[in-house]
């Protein structure tokens, strides 16, 4: 019966155009990977025929997918009404990948548990870290994130490295939080064979390098150019819920290298090796690059559209309960 009933929901959902509302923050790009991926996403429902806006609830408005603490909470007390469902997406905990307790953990919480019909994680580790101390979320779904295909994508050669020339290595970080990964790239940046390798960080990075190259904060779309320039991505950041810049690498088909931290390794699965010390990235470097087209046929960077779908069935109440 509830597998009927649901079948039912999802043809008078896809009849009706169900419009949706994303309350967030947005910014123009480039940005951080919480707007990356929300723009993405509505993307992606556009693309279905949806109808989806800004932080604009009225009266035919049927889901609002609230994201974290970057949004208007007096706002959605206010427009919330009977029938207008309303699902939370959750990263963090803020204070484990901030390194400091500014209580918005607990302001998160309150709000899911006043607003929530449903919540989403970011990835199992999100969950767990809540859970681990002691908070508790409203009908917790996980759901990885994804990056728009149109934009990161393999390039032609993907899964081979140059028979001559230097392997080319790149991090990126929108924050410039030390926490994202500095003390591991100011090692590489002295330690690393410069004669083997090549290093580019894009973004922000608090760090004064003397090897690796700094490049400034790029759109999506030069990014992505940058990133199908480059054959293994590094990744040292602590405790992330689901990093978009890791799954943008993993999606221009760059096999990574990643901290044992948070998230990272149910992104990389066999894409990859993890490393607990910088010590450990040289020799890892080696075996990756020996190996370099297994590792990339490993790779299995999360699909906008299956993305897309297992949020619409949460946001629109499409699933068994």
């Amino acid at each position: 019966m509830i597998a009927i009933d649901n079948l039912i929901r999802k043809l008078r959902v896809s009849l009706s155009g169900a419009p949706i509302v994303l309350a967030h923050e947005y910014h123009k790009p480039p940005y951080g990977g919480v707007n990356q991926f929300l723009a993405a996403l509505k993307g992606a429902w556009e693309k279905q025929g949806r109808d989806v806006s800004w932080n604009r609830i009225n009266r035919r408005s049927q889901a609002v997918l609230f994201n974290s603490f970057s949004c208007d909470f007096d706002y959605l007390r206010r427009m919330r009404r009977p029938g207008l469902r309303m699902v939370h997406r959750v990263d963090g905990p803020v204070g484990v990948y901030r390194g400091k307790d500014e209580g918005l953990d607990r302001l998160i919480v309150q709000m899911n548990h006043e607003l929530a019909d449903a919540t989403i994680f970011q990835s199992r580790y999100c969950l767990e870290k809540h859970r681990e101390l002691g908070m508790e979320f409203k009908n917790p779904v996980i759901i990885f994130n994804a990056s728009d295909p149109g934009i990161f994508y393999p390039p032609p050669a993907s899964g081979i490295l140059p028979d001559a020339g230097k392997v080319k290595v790149v991090s990126t970080s929108w924050s410039d939080n030390p926490r994202k990964g500095q003390a591991v790239y100011e090692w590489l940046d002295q330690y690393l064979d410069f004669s083997r390798f090549e290093y580019t960080f894009v973004g922000q990075c608090q760090a004064q390098f003397k090897n690796i190259r700094l490049i400034a904060p790029q759109t999506s779309l030069k990014l992505a150019d940058i990133l199908r320039q480059q054959h293994i991505f590094l990744i040292a950041s602590q405790h992330e819920p689901c990093s978009n810049a890791l799954i943008e690498a993993l999606s221009c088909g760059l096999p990574s290298l990643y901290l044992k931290s948070g998230s990272h390794a149910e992104l990389v699965g066999s894409g990859g090796l993890g490393f607990d010390q910088a010590e450990e990235i040289p020799a890892l470097l080696d075996q990756l690059t020996a190996n370099y087209a297994l590792f990339c046929s490993e790779i299995r960077a999360p699909s906008i559209t299956d993305i897309a779908d297992k949020y619409l069935d949460v946001v629109l109440g499409c699933q068994d309960e």
